[in-house]
């Protein structure tokens, strides 16, 4: 479909009252906060952006890029109120920066150069300072030539832990990513590869977690675990499936859910988080994670029975009944559109577009703080496009022209070819902030746009 025939399609779709659009609103109310509580706790840390070296599959890979040495980075937690003092210090021979993904933090803490903040250059620092207003799990990577940079291993996890402990016997996090290695186990360092662009990004032949084959979580059986799993690849979408055990997922993309669901029930595309609610099985076995999205098997990880059964810790399942079902969204007036299209440079390289526009040939779009807002994406071509929204957490409301009642918030929801979805959320931060594919080859080739919340 063109882009014009699709732009008019779009705007046919642009209609319908919004006489609900108030109660929509009213019903988000305490869904989650506004602002911030700082408990007055701070916490410091130093990132140094660096060249090292991981030892993946046996053989140490040259030229990751590592926060302090490690890749991933260093795992980040924090009490909810507490506010944390991050100083980046950039030791590659390239800019950088930090975007903390899924935080809503002040629109100048975003890390997105030419955005909201400007590139920390070779040998420069660069101070990152906020409280994040919700528990959860979140994730920090370079938000700069991030088809490299994330490819290269610039990511870490932070996790801000609810205020009141909620039991589990374990807590454990697992970062998802796949590298495209050699037959020496080297990194292959051809990046933004055409048939990349033009197709689902770069996917790796070796996937991990934490920067290792398989990695296993043990405990005694009957220990509940909370696991979070957070995509952090470049492009790979995941199918997690826990064969032999019952995994719920308690949260998505860091917010508590309104009702628990099945853990394989849910597609990982990147960017995404899931936090998953299991209990460790007194069969024996070793139980393997395997990505089912692909139909390639990977083994995530694994979940390993050791030493005599325990008691299983008895609690509810935390959730947040306060997230709003939205059922009249249907009825509401669609505030915006965009049409996810390739097109071609007058030098004939690819670029990706919103609107028949690429990033950073965009005009913000402007959404109105405390309105209930929906928008409309319709996916003009024929490859994945998980898109993120930066800021803002958005419901999914219909797939397709099929209502979707999810109860839970996302900030980042995978389009496959061909799909038109309708999102729902309600604007709290102010400032421009930016919505893009996930798949960093797209983003790079231009698959962003920006809006405002003023």
């Amino acid at each position: 479909m063109g882009v014009g025939l699709a732009l008019g399609l779009l705007t046919l779709f642009l209609t319908g009252g919004d006489s609900a659009s108030a109660a929509l609103r009213d019903e988000f109310a305490g869904a989650y906060p506004k602002t911030a509580i700082a408990s007055g706790e701070l916490v410091e840390i130093r990132l140094e952006a660096k060249v090292g070296s991981v030892d993946i599959v046996g053989v140490e890979t040259s030229d990751v890029w590592t926060y302090n040495g490690s890749v991933p980075g260093p795992e980040i937690r924090l009490g909810l109120g507490d506010t944390l003092r991050a100083t980046l210090v950039n030791h590659l021979p390239e800019s950088t920066s930090i975007h903390w993904h899924g935080v809503r933090v002040p629109n100048d803490m975003d890390g997105v150069p030419g955005v909201n903040q400007d590139p920390v250059e070779p040998g420069e620092e660069f101070v990152y300072e906020f409280t994040p207003p919700d528990a959860g799990t979140f994730w920090f990577h370079s938000h700069s030539r991030g088809s490299e940079q994330l490819e290269r291993g610039l990511y870490g996890s932070l996790i801000v832990e609810e205020l009141e402990p909620v039991g589990y016997s374990q807590d454990v996090v697992w970062m998802v990513d796949d590298w495209l290695l050699d037959e020496n186990g080297q990194l292959v360092e051809e990046f933004d590869e055409l048939h990349d662009i033009t197709h689902n990004g770069r996917w790796g032949n070796v996937v991990t977690a934490n920067a290792s084959l398989a990695p296993a979580v043990s405990g005694a059986p009957g220990e509940r675990i909370r696991l979070r799993l957070i995509n952090s690849s470049n492009a790979r979408t995941y199918a997690p499936e826990f064969r032999g055990i019952d995994a719920q997922i308690i949260a998505v993309d860091g917010m508590l859910v309104g009702e628990i669901f099945p853990a394989d029930q849910f597609v990982l595309a990147p960017g995404n988080r899931i936090d998953v609610d299991l209990v460790i099985p007194d069969s024996g076995d070793t139980v393997t994670v395997i990505d089912d999205f692909s139909g390639e098997g990977f083994a995530i990880g694994t979940i390993t029975a050791v030493g005599d059964p325990v008691a299983t810790p008895t609690f509810p399942s935390p959730v947040n009944p306060d997230v709003p079902r939205w059922d009249g969204a249907a009825a509401v007036e669609a505030d915006h559109g965009y049409i996810v299209s390739l097109g071609q440079q007058s030098s004939g390289q690819p670029e990706w577009r919103f609107n028949g526009v690429a990033f950073p040939g965009d005009k913000p779009t402007p959404l109105t703080q405390g309105k209930f807002e929906k928008i409309r994406i319709f996916n003009d071509s024929q490859v994945l496009h998980p898109i993120h929204l930066h800021g803002q957490f958005f419901k999914v409301i219909s797939r397709n022209g099929e209502p979707i009642d999810e109860r839970h918030f996302r900030d980042t929801v995978l389009l496959m070819p061909g799909d038109f979805i309708e999102i729902g959320l309600v604007p709290l931060d102010e400032g421009t902030w930016l919505l893009h594919c996930h798949i960093q080859e797209h983003a790079e080739a231009g698959m962003a746009t920006t809006f405002f919340v003023g």
